[in-house]
């Protein structure tokens, strides 16, 4: 992954630079970094953002059938 991969993934899920360091518990200059190719990203970093996706899903799920719909 790179940091434009990471930008996309990040507009892709709705988050800011801001909420996705929030989430991820680093500073919002270290997704900036990331982005801009100033810092190296994490090797795990790919596999955390993956639970991230799972993590959503579920919850939007959860949300769906808290509403009645089973589609």
């Amino acid at each position: 992954m790179d940091g434009t991969e990471l930008r996309t993934w990040r507009q892709k899920w709705g988050f800011s630079q801001a909420k996705l360091s929030k989430t991820l518990g680093v500073s919002t200059m270290a997704v900036a970094y990331w982005e801009w190719g100033r810092r190296s990203i994490p090797p795990l970093l790919p596999l955390a953002l993956e639970a991230l996706e799972h993590r959503i899903m579920k919850e939007a799920g959860n949300k769906e059938k808290d509403n009645g719909d089973l589609s």
